[in-house]
């Protein structure tokens, strides 16, 4: 079976869609028989993401460090919940177990995901498919920056696209199984430029 980890926001959020869609990209692995591999609690749209596939026939795996688990935010029917000492060690383990990385809407937990899992694709480290799901045109403004940053030389268009952009789970699913991992280097010499 496929495995595919999700970043989102331990909230709600201000916009039902987010909800919505969070258990629909649940359902929807199930349906496919891809496990859901994520952070581990049943709060907010990581609560509903995971009750999306369970509640479907699909497994959901968490990642929990043990201080959250403490404060009683584990995911109780979850297929298995694995603990950790620290949040570094959360990302370590999600991106062992998963074949690709999507996030939903979140806030600075899920910005710090999803940018550490990219940068770990540029250096290299891993070749797996990373997708946003914008649902409802939420990281709109965070796609503008990543084009400032190609604009001003901080960032090379190859590496922007490494990250795969879908306004609906199919297209980011079809743009997932399609993907091919970039082969340049990090760093070129300027002279060879």
């Amino acid at each position: 079976m496929q495995r595919i980890t999700v970043f989102c926001g331990s909230s709600f959020g201000t916009d039902t869609l987010f909800e919505q869609e969070a258990y629909q990209l649940g359902k929807t692995l199930a349906a496919k028989n891809i496990a859901l591999v994520y952070g581990g609690a049943k709060v907010g749209l990581m609560g509903v993401v995971a009750n999306g596939a369970l509640e479907n026939g699909g497994e959901a795996i968490g990642v929990l460090p043990t201080f959250l688990q403490n404060k009683e935010l584990a995911h109780e029917q979850l297929t298995s919940l694995i603990l950790v000492d620290t949040m570094h060690e959360r990302k370590a383990k999600m991106n062992e177990l998963c074949d690709g990385i999507i996030t939903l809407p979140g806030g600075f937990g899920t910005l710090e995901e999803l940018f550490e899992m990219l940068t770990w694709a540029q250096l290299g480290l891993h070749q797996k498919p990373i997708g946003i799901l914008n649902v409802n045109g939420f990281y709109e403004q965070l796609l503008g920056l990543l084009q400032v940053m190609v604009d001003k030389g901080f960032l090379k268009a190859i590496n922007k696209d490494m990250l795969l952009v879908a306004d609906t789970i199919d297209e980011l699913l079809h743009k997932m199984e399609n993907y091919i991992a970039p082969t340049a280097i990090k760093w070129i010499d300027k002279a060879s430029v």
